[in-house]
């Protein structure tokens, strides 16, 4: 079985700018949630862990946080660079951050714990990033799936596609619940204090050929089991999408997408 970072790693490479023209803003829908439990403000020493294309790095800059990001995937940290070219950018895998104890006053990580191997050592990094009495804040995707993950799941299954083979799970030992609980407990058992941890939903607004886009090009594990199929197997699964899209689609023509995520926060 491959590691779970190492897959991770894989599935992400080379697919950074299909990340920006798709799902990337699904993402930034919780980043000013995000930098409001991080406390992001002028002169507030902020470091991102996981930027992706820089959303959330950008959107701290705008308030006038000092930021320092870093990502495992250099396409990404590329794109980053020049969606916030006021910020710190370095190359760095969870959990092992390149920076001194305590060097940052808010430390967030905005869907990433979900990507990591080892999630209790990640947010222990990023406790230990931050100063005594510094923030520390991060979200997750929980149950149930978002729509329009339900929507390329439901248009696979239709399409009479199999996934092209399991994707590496992370090691019973290191699994946590997807629930309030169990991520405020995540928290808690990496020495953060008073922890809090709840919902956000929101509906995410996409045309249904930018979401198609991202799965085709085969960002995140749907996009995998999209775009590992055969080509003709790919058709079938797209013939299958536009038939459910009506389903899935506000008056504008625009997809209306539900998510649910999970954020918390504590001090360091």
């Amino acid at each position: 079985m491959e590691d779970f970072d190492e897959t991770e790693r894989r599935i992400w490479a080379g697919r950074a700018a299909a990340f920006r023209d798709s799902f990337a803003r699904l993402c930034a829908h919780t980043a000013p949630a995000l930098l409001d439990a991080a406390g992001a403000g002028p002169g507030v020493r902020l470091l991102d862990v996981g930027t992706g294309a820089g959303t959330v790095a950008a959107a701290a800059a705008t308030r006038g946080a000092l930021v320092t990001a870093v990502d495992a995937e250099p396409g990404m940290i590329e794109l980053a660079r020049k969606a916030a070219p006021e910020a710190e950018f370095q190359l760095a895998v969870l959990p092992d951050l390149p920076f001194e104890p305590g060097s940052f006053d808010a430390v967030v990580a905005n869907f990433v714990v979900n990507h990591v191997g080892r999630p209790a050592a990640a947010v222990a990094a990023m406790r230990a990033a931050a100063r005594p009495g510094g923030r520390v804040a991060a979200t997750i995707w929980c149950s149930p799936a978002g729509a329009g993950h339900e929507l390329l799941g439901r248009a696979v299954e239709a399409a009479g596609a199999r996934k092209p083979g399991e994707e590496p799970r992370l090691d019973p030992a290191e699994e946590f619940p997807r629930t309030a609980e169990g991520f405020a407990g995540l928290f808690t058992a990496a020495g953060l204090t008073e922890v809090r941890c709840g919902p956000v939903t929101w509906d995410h607004l996409a045309a249904p050929e930018e979401w198609w886009g991202g799965a085709a090009a085969g960002v995140g594990l749907i996009g995998q089991t999209v775009s590992r199929q055969s080509p003709e197997t790919v058709v079938r699964i797209k013939a299958a999408y536009d038939a459910l899209v009506p389903e899935y689609t506000g008056p504008d023509g625009r997809l209306v997408l539900r998510y649910h995520a999970l954020l918390a926060r504590g001090l360091a």
